[in-house]
């Protein structure tokens, strides 16, 4: 963990994300302001010695840099740019937006903070709650270059940092791209193993020689040891997240005019996953769908493996 000065930094949106981020900068001694609409997120950060004001506004009068982790675009927009929103506090001179907004939404809040001369730093980041809890994450960045050196020592005890450039939405779309990726993975790997499966394959033997080879990723190495095959589904991101990353990946992908045949079809399973299993069901259960139509079910392995 990299020790930061003993100033005062907002925090708005302490929810399952936001929290274990703002836990990580109170432990490294920054004098934490946050805000949340649930006062039970902010309790333990309260303990650990972080202040609530009362709105993002308030926030922003108290803090030269606050730092926004929220749900969807628009919640993020309102947060910025709505009444008694960051953009009305008078102290607030960076904002920094950890959420996958997308880079259309991102340009659009910089331009709206610009006219009260307030700086908007794209930090997308990628690593889950582990990564979070662990200060682990990738932490993708993009904001003028000149004020890179005032944020390293803040971020680098949220993880590694990639800068990807200084126009608003770069590191929005390099978000965008890992969760298209990280999508990618748990479908395919989820069709696959379902089929060794209903072929009579031990699951955790597919996932083994699967690992063992060159059809290793993300999905078997960890979401399918850790969260499929114990049956748990608990890897911390909720499908209907997820489902708006790859809705938003799209959408820019559309914009700029490249193709996404398989990201499509990605995006079909998913919307499928979520209509069935719901909002709040965890991304991991995307399988479930392809449980159900090819009848095998990926449990726990026979041999105990």
């Amino acid at each position: 963990m990299c020790n930061v000065a003993k100033e005062s930094i907002g925090f708005v949106g302490v929810g399952r994300m936001g929290g274990r981020m703002a836990r990580r900068l109170v432990d490294a001694g920054v004098d934490l302001i946050i805000y949340d609409t649930s006062a039970d997120m902010m309790k333990p950060l309260v303990e650990r010695g972080a202040r609530t004001a009362d709105s993002p506004a308030a926030v922003a009068s108290a803090c030269e840099i606050v730092f926004v982790s929220l749900p969807t675009p628009a919640v993020v927009e309102s947060v910025a740019l709505g009444p008694r929103g960051i953009a009305e506090g008078t102290r607030v001179k960076i904002f920094i937006d950890t959420s996958t907004t997308g880079a259309t939404a991102a340009r659009r809040i910089a331009e709206g903070l610009a006219k009260k001369n307030i700086i908007a730093v794209d930090c997308p980041i990628s690593g889950g709650l582990p990564g979070a809890e662990k200060g682990t994450l990738a932490v993708m960045v993009s904001c003028p270059e000149e004020i890179l050196p005032r944020l390293r020592p803040i971020l680098e005890n949220l993880g590694k940092i990639f800068y990807c450039g200084a126009k608003p939405g770069m590191g929005q779309t390099m978000k965008l791209l890992n969760n298209l990726l990280s999508a990618t993975a748990m479908a395919i790997t989820s069709e696959a193993v379902v089929m060794g499966v209903k072929a009579g394959l031990d699951p955790g033997l597919v996932v083994d020689v699967l690992n063992a080879g060159t059809a290793r990723n993300t999905a078997s190495t960890d979401k399918f040891p850790k969260y499929i095959l114990p049956r748990t589904f608990n890897a911390g991101f909720a499908m209907g997240l997820f489902n708006k990353d790859i809705r938003l990946c799209l959408e820019e992908a559309d914009a700029l005019g490249v193709p996404m045949i398989v990201g499509n079809a990605v995006r079909q399973l998913y919307s499928i996953a979520l209509a069935s299993e719901g909002a709040n069901a965890d991304m991991t259960e995307v399988v479930k769908p392809v449980e159900r139509w090819a009848g095998a079910v990926v449990g726990p392995t026979r041999s105990g493996s």
